[in-house]
């Protein structure tokens, strides 16, 4: 033990304050458990304090108000960081049940590989922060060969719902999906690349082994956190 834990333990045990059992018997404790000065166990210092100070110098108010400050917010730092470390293993273990119960369902998130409907068709979402001047969504299959050109005009801030109904340009139905989608946004002149939301299968969930947030595995989008999803479908 070093001087300054012994010297502590000896000062304690003058006040009659003991970090072991009685009679001397070791307490089994944490290493934080050992270390710590309880509410008790300050009192009983600073009631010494107090009877063993010098009547020409006495602690002045405001330092003993400091003392009992500072003690008493330690120790609400300390159960503080307890509760929190309570409701972060809750929802951990509630991500993860959230997670396992989006295995076969869809969701709507960031991407640009669509999943048809069962008729063909296909449903996005395209987020603008900001009013377009001209939106443009554009199709393609696996192969990179451009299927249809969707032109929306004038669009104000908000959600683009965007509905494809699964023909190519020339009129045909397209070939089976998925389909690569990609959007456009036309503002002051200068057309940028602008991201669209897709709905894709969750396969399964990857809870990880360090007991890190659980990953939602997505068919064509490969992973996804929990926060990425927009929407359950």
């Amino acid at each position: 033990m070093s001087a300054v834990g012994s010297s502590f333990d000896d000062t304690l045990a003058k006040l009659g304050i003991s970090r072991t059992g009685a009679a001397g018997t070791p307490k089994v404790q944490t290493a934080d458990q050992a270390n710590a000065l309880g509410q008790d166990s300050f009192l009983k210092l600073l009631t010494e304090q107090m009877k063993n100070q010098d009547p020409f110098d006495p602690v002045k108010n405001e330092d003993m108000v400091a003392q009992m400050a500072t003690f008493s917010n330690v120790a609400g730092i300390s159960e503080m960081n307890k509760t929190l470390k309570e409701v972060a293993t809750r929802l951990d273990g509630a991500n993860a049940a959230q997670a396992i119960s989006y295995v076969g369902k869809t969701v709507l998130v960031e991407g640009d590989t669509a999943f048809p409907n069962t008729d063909g068709s296909l449903d996005a979402v395209l987020p603008l922060a900001d009013p377009a001047d001209d939106v443009q969504v554009q199709i393609s299959d696996n192969a990179g060969n451009l299927l249809r050109t969707i032109n929306y005009g004038a669009q104000g801030a908000g959600d683009l719902a965007i509905n494809w109904d699964g023909k190519t340009d020339d009129g045909g139905a397209a070939p089976a999906g998925p389909y690569k989608i990609t959007s456009s946004v036309l503002r002051n002149g200068t057309r940028v690349a602008s991201a669209i939301n897709v709905w894709a299968p969750v396969t399964s969930v990857s809870l990880g082994s360090d007991g890190g947030a659980p990953v939602l595995n997505l068919a064509g989008l490969g992973p996804k956190s929990l926060t990425a999803v927009r929407q359950v479908g």
